[in-house]
């Protein structure tokens, strides 16, 4: 079972931003890629949704980097859990910028949301996209596991 901890230092008034179906989308993710150990453990997983000032802060504490991004992971799959949940990590997504991405990629909210989304979460489940062979697959299943859950790039 995943827990999933959603939390908010925005408003939350999208009706994308429905916590079923954050938690919906993120457990079929997880138990695809955990497949067999998935109903033998509990994972946990926190989420923060905030805006490009705070992302920008964070981006530039632990990435060095002074902009806004889309989203930023913390795996914690590299450290020995204690316990019986399995701690994955964290995620913290700039509603700012799914907003803004849309516009430019010219696909709704929803669907960049649940973009940045998965992609986060394949990050702290051990995906990359640096080497362009990691790329062409994390993009894969980035749009294997949209489409079961119909976010299209059309509007």
């Amino acid at each position: 079972m995943l827990d999933i901890d959603i939390s908010y230092d925005i408003s939350n008034d999208k009706e994308y931003l429905d916590e079923d179906k954050i938690k919906e989308f993120a457990e079929y993710i997880v138990s695809g890629e955990k497949e067999d150990e998935y109903a033998k453990n509990d994972y946990y997983i926190s989420l923060l949704i905030t805006n490009n000032e705070n992302i920008q802060q964070i981006n530039k504490e632990y990435r060095g980097k002074d902009m806004p991004t889309d989203v930023i992971s913390f795996a914690y799959n590299e450290t020995e859990n204690f316990g019986p949940v399995e701690v994955i990590g964290d995620i913290v997504i700039s509603l700012d910028r799914v907003i803004e991405q849309s516009n430019s990629y010219n696909h709704s909210e929803a669907r960049e949301f649940y973009y940045v989304l998965c992609h986060g979460l394949l990050h702290i489940l051990g995906y990359d996209h640096i080497e362009e062979e990691d790329r062409i697959k994390m993009r894969s299943k980035e749009e294997f596991y949209l489409t079961k859950f119909n976010y299209t790039r059309e509007l």
